[in-house]
């Protein structure tokens, strides 16, 4: 399977800048993935595609001001941390930029000295594991001094920081949006369980593994970064029971879907947390995701793959050329597609 089989053309214009006003003001492109037959409708009638007995899973991951802009100790020169995975209070996995000479003992700061790190070791791939120290609590810190991480295809500045949040957010860990979901307000969600579809919420904490380019010929031999995720038992049950009762499980987001591809065996979802680096591309068989919501995806991405194992190579390209065609607003702030 050749990754230049995911391509796809996406005029630059077409990628979204800004966040709507109102988050469910999207367009909703509808795909059938048996038939491929496809509509085009409004976010706000989401409710029209879901029904009693289906089960909405929703990852409520939070983003953290992730993105850190200082000084070398030594020289002056300019850094950029991205932070990444935190292994203790203190010790996090980082992305640096310019990075080749940043080496084991080398010392930066932030904020004028409020924030400062030291390297203590280079991973594979170039990131580094560094040491912060600081005083006081280092989530107090890191919201006076940090940026959010926007994606790099995103040039405008945020606004408003809880943009990039999805509504139900609660677990401090990501460095990106689970960003399907943040076409979803209170009200809008209020509205679907009045319907009778259960909510389910896990947590799986998005890396920068999600904008990685797969830069092998090969769709099969690219590796995935590994993310943090728990399946609580609340959530494991009501699944569970939604598969029993012949109910969708309707995943928001390929983080949610990984997640619950990950968790579950002999189609049961378990409850338990740890990493995982599933790597979902044709000719997988899903395990417990029925339908899906979904924003549009990077050409030649690992999740315009997810998206094709779910509804077929051919009928995703021809959805994606006829939102292309239709002006639909693409990837982090664009419009949404909903797989049934």
């Amino acid at each position: 399977m050749n990754t230049e089989e995911f391509d796809y053309f996406l005029p630059e214009e077409r990628i979204a800048q800004t966040p709507l006003k109102d988050r469910t003001a999207s367009r909703l492109l509808v795909l059938d993935k048996n038939t491929g037959e496809y509509k085009d409708d409004s976010f706000k009638n989401i409710k029209a595609y879901l029904k009693k007995g289906d089960c909405l899973v929703l990852n409520d991951t939070r983003v953290i001001p992730a993105r850190l802009y200082g000084s070398k100790k030594e020289s002056g020169g300019a850094i950029e941390f991205l932070l990444l995975h935190r292994y203790s209070t203190d010790e996090w996995e980082v992305a640096l930029k310019p990075g080749r000479k940043a080496k084991i003992g080398a010392e930066f700061e932030f904020g004028g000295g409020k924030l400062c790190a030291e390297v203590l070791d280079i991973l594979e791939g170039g990131n580094r594991r560094v040491r912060f120290t600081y005083d006081g609590l280092f989530e107090n810190v890191l919201e006076e001094l940090g940026e959010m991480p926007l994606p790099h295809y995103i040039k405008e500045k945020l606004q408003d920081k809880n943009r990039y949040q999805t509504v139900y957010s609660k677990h401090d860990g990501s460095a990106a949006a689970p960003t399907a979901g943040l076409h979803f307000t209170n009200e809008l969600l209020d509205e679907i369980q009045k319907i009778g579809v259960k909510l389910a919420f896990l947590t799986l904490h998005v890396g920068l593994g999600t904008f990685r380019p797969v830069k092998v010929t090969d769709v099969t031999q690219h590796k995935m970064h590994s993310e943090y995720y728990t399946v609580s038992e609340e959530t494991a049950k009501i699944v569970n029971e939604t598969k029993a009762s012949g109910g969708r499980v309707i995943c928001v987001g390929t983080t949610s879907c990984r997640t619950v591809e990950s968790a579950s065996e002999n189609g049961v979802l378990l409850p338990k947390s740890g990493e995982t680096d599933i790597f979902i591309y044709p000719g997988y068989k899903f395990k417990m995701t029925d339908a899906l919501i979904t924003n549009f995806h990077l050409p030649k991405s690992t999740l315009v793959m997810l998206v094709s194992a779910l509804a077929g190579k051919e009928n995703i390209l021809n959805a994606y050329e006829h939102a292309v065609n239709e002006k639909y607003r693409f990837f982090s702030f664009g419009d949404a597609m909903f797989i049934q």
